[in-house]
């Protein structure tokens, strides 16, 4: 079964405004996060099959880790309730900026955010996952049985790309300003 999303104008908007959001979290982040965020940058060719081995223990760490979470979002029907559900369970702040609610999770925590397309998919959970390049990431996941479902989409915080795994499974990639566009 075949499974294709198209963007109307309005959910467009909504994804600017996700940028935003993803934007203004970056500010919220502690330090330490933004140090790991920037310090386990590792392009797609790189994880595929470099043929150079590390020369030194950063490096070698560089090589162990995988590709960070650096954002989260929950699609719904009815965002107040949904906002309202996740304020009182968790204690998050949530703070309306346009068509979404971004959430602040605590210290430690990563941002995120609750939006409602009006139109499939309506309930869904989806995490963002840093990359340096968005296309090799894409084309790996293809030929890994995966496929993209949202195409690259310019943001003010750099870019990002919807796709599924081979069960169905959604999973957004963000690939932002400070990593060079590819």
């Amino acid at each position: 079964m075949k499974t294709h999303y198209t963007l109307k104008t309005g959910t467009l908007i909504h994804l600017i405004l996700f940028a935003i959001a993803a934007g203004a979290g970056i500010l919220f982040a502690t330090q330490k996060t933004v140090f790991s965020w920037t310090a386990t940058t590792i392009s797609a060719k790189e994880q595929v099959g470099a043929a150079a081995e590390p020369t030194n223990s950063l490096q070698q760490e560089k090589k162990k880790m995988g590709r960070p979470v650096v954002h989260f979002e929950i699609g719904c029907r009815d965002q107040a309730k949904t906002n309202e559900f996740y304020s009182k369970l968790f204690d998050w702040q949530i703070q309306q900026l346009g068509p979404a609610g971004f959430i602040t999770t605590g210290e430690g925590g990563i941002p995120g955010h609750t939006t409602s397309l009006g139109h499939e998919p309506h309930n869904y959970v989806t995490v963002y996952v840093q990359v340096d390049d968005l296309k090799a990431y894409l084309e790996k996941a293809a030929a890994l049985g995966g496929k993209m479902l949202v195409p690259p989409v310019e943001i003010p915080t750099g870019r990002f790309a919807w796709m599924a795994d081979p069960e169905g499974n959604i999973i957004g990639l963000m690939q932002p300003k400070s990593a060079p566009a590819k």
